[in-house]
């Protein structure tokens, strides 16, 4: 591991922002670590954490927890939301197959999931985070009527979700297959992420499902 990257895991060792693995977080999210009433809403994979970041500006009313394994990326989001004082977002690193030790059922308001890997490659479906070996977590901690968000610029990853959706039947609210060739009457779509951008810069178009589970 070059020294660049041990300095981010010393800092966000000690930052106060994120959370390694932390204790006793199932059905205490908002009395002990957000310290209000607000909903918990969920960015998973969030990488540098532009999203969950842009998603707690665009709403002061509502907590967010970005998720990820890379703790060098989580660094670089912890560092912006110490900077900019946001009271509203926090990140945790942990394995997003490990969720149920970390949330209680019905903890959850909503959960985004935002250019995640596709994993292409022999088996690694099932590591897609819109999968069955995942999507049964998510159903179990979301609210009644809580929904997951899904953009991504892979046109094979969004057909896979959707095919995923329908085989288990799962209510898709909304399917955009072209973002931004679409009248959009969400902001929180219309965040982009340094990611997304280039992208966009290659002509790729960006798809949206929403989805809720019965």
């Amino acid at each position: 591991m070059s020294r660049h990257k041990l300095r981010k895991f010393a800092a966000i060792a000690t930052a106060s922002n994120v959370l390694l693995s932390p204790p006793d977080t199932k059905g205490n999210w908002q009395k002990n670590f957000f310290k209000n009433t607000n909903p918990i809403i969920l960015e998973l994979g969030c990488g540098r954490g532009e999203y969950s970041i842009a998603l707690a500006r665009l709403n002061p009313d509502k907590n967010f927890l970005g998720i990820d394994i890379k703790g060098d990326r989580l660094w670089a989001g912890a560092k912006i939301a110490a900077q900019d004082k946001l009271k509203n977002v926090l990140f945790m690193r942990i394995d997003i197959y490990d969720l149920l030790n970390y949330f209680a059922e019905n903890e959850v308001t909503e959960i985004w999931i935002t250019f995640p890997d596709p994993f292409e490659r022999g088996t690694k479906y099932r590591l897609r985070l819109t999968s069955t070996r995942y999507l049964p977590m998510y159903k179990k901690i979301l609210i009644d009527g809580g929904c997951v968000h899904f953009k991504t610029d892979h046109t094979k990853l969004y057909e896979f979700t959707k095919a995923t959706l329908q085989e288990n039947k799962i209510e898709i609210l909304e399917d955009i297959a072209d973002l931004y060739n679409t009248p959009i009457d969400n902001i929180n779509l219309t965040i982009q992420t340094a990611f997304e951008k280039k992208h966009l810069e290659m002509q790729d178009t960006i798809k949206y499902l929403k989805f809720k589970f019965n």
